[in-house]
């Protein structure tokens, strides 16, 4: 299986970077990840809402073009259901096909990209910085890898 993490941003803090890889790497076992970054549109300190949601738009563009053909997609998004990690393992096993997750800007996505996603997934009603929210998404993929394959790593 192949899963796909398109997100839009770097990641600048190299502890975050290293984290990420460290699931990925544990990862291995189970699936191929690949990340694709899409670069976050430039906006003024104070962004009209006009602007955000063309940013959002351009964004959107470039995503709707990173998705891989016939792969199941899962949109995290603020609105989203929220899983427990058990459910999320479900999910995962229930695709049977590729998966990829999308993860916006610190504005969200596009209701473009919502739109096609399968899923929306919302992680917690708290806010993270955006940055770490690809480490918990990467820990939580493993995670839910884990869950299926029977390992001890869920306790």
């Amino acid at each position: 299986m192949n899963v796909t993490v398109i997100h839009v941003g770097d990641l600048k803090e190299e502890y975050y970077a290293e984290a990420v890889k460290e699931y990925e790497k544990r990862l291995c076992r189970f699936c191929r990840v690949k990340n694709v970054e899409i670069k976050e549109e430039k906006l003024p300190d104070k962004p009209s809402d006009g602007a955000i949601k063309t940013a959002l738009e351009n964004e959107g563009k470039k995503i709707l073009d990173a998705i891989p053909e016939r792969s199941y997609k899962i949109a995290l998004c603020v609105e989203g259901k929220q899983l427990s990690s058990e459910e999320l393992a479900a999910v995962i096993e229930d695709a049977e096909k590729d998966i990829t997750f999308i993860i916006g800007s610190s504005h969200g996505l596009s209701e473009q990209v919502k739109s096609v996603c399968d899923l929306r997934l919302s992680i917690s009603k708290m806010t993270f910085p955006h940055r770490l929210m690809r480490v918990i998404l990467a820990e939580q993929i493993y995670r839910a890898f884990s869950i299926n394959a029977g390992s001890s790593y869920h306790k």
